[in-house]
């Protein structure tokens, strides 16, 4: 059950606030006993709500009376304080988040063959995703088969998304896909990549018939693989990343040639 408690109020000042709302225009002293906080607390909590805007006090009067805020406006003034509250810690936050990243240098690469894989679509697209925005120097994608990767919907956005950081920290993307793939993507996802990509001089797509399997190829050193479901060539069942600078290189290799003699293509 939700209380006052819930939006910074301490057990008192929730007690004194609502036995105000009950009591009308009280005394200090008046208020201790119908709200059960203490007379040696009853000012501190006063002087505390009333620092929240929840209370107005009339000092004319002797002694001091004091009435609550309507419940409307008060909830109002204490959630403002919660964004503000929250607001700054979303500051500090990325403020902290900016000093480590300065901080935590990555080791150099370790030259050791490292493998893992991830199963199920939530998994795989965070795998693919994560490996995405780590690449600091070159991005390949070789796609045969139709990839939720060049989906219009929330996986080809968020795929969109690291592509265009990536471009912006200064790696280089080049997609390579079979030609008949090209028809078969809406034609939403082929005005989405022309308005967000396609302009990039380090960003460039083409097609070739020489072309198997769907994966992708990062900064020269693994390979992010995806496995399609069995059932289903369009839903992706599993990735695979493969730390493995040798066999990153040999598959280069072989895209080198394919990509001289693709076609560029135009969205």
């Amino acid at each position: 059950m939700a209380s006052l408690r819930d939006l910074g109020l301490s057990e008192y000042e929730s007690r004194a606030y609502r036995a105000l709302l009950q009591t009308g225009p009280t005394t200090a002293k008046e208020l201790s006993r119908a709200s059960d906080v203490p007379m040696g607390r009853i000012y501190d909590i006063l002087n505390s709500i009333e620092t929240y805007n929840l209370v107005r006090s009339q000092s004319a009067s002797r002694p001091k009376k004091y009435v609550a805020v309507e419940p409307t406006t008060a909830l109002d003034r204490l959630l403002d304080d919660k964004k503000r509250e929250l607001d700054q810690k979303k500051d500090q936050y990325e403020d902290i988040v900016d000093e480590l990243a300065h901080e935590l240098d990555a080791a150099e690469p370790v030259e050791e063959t490292f493998w893992t894989a991830a199963v199920g679509p939530t998994q795989t697209i965070d795998l693919l995703l994560e490996r995405l925005a780590a690449a600091d120097d070159t991005i390949i994608i070789v796609a045969s088969t139709l990839s939720q990767q060049f989906d219009i919907g929330e996986i080809g956005a968020l795929v969109a998304e690291q592509l265009q950081n990536a471009l912006d920290r200064g790696v280089s993307v080049k997609v390579l896909m079979r030609p008949e793939l090209v028809d078969l993507l809406p034609e939403s996802v082929g005005d989405h990549y022309a308005a967000t990509l396609s302009s990039h001089p380090d960003f460039d797509v083409r097609t070739s018939t020489d072309v198997s399997g769907t994966f992708n190829v990062i900064d020269g050193t693994e390979v992010v693989i995806e496995v399609p479901h069995p059932l289903d060539t369009e839903e992706i069942f599993a990735m695979i990343d493969l730390k493995d600078r040798s066999f990153a290189t040999g598959i280069k290799n072989e895209f080198s040639p394919r990509w001289e003699a693709a076609h560029p293509l135009s969205f």
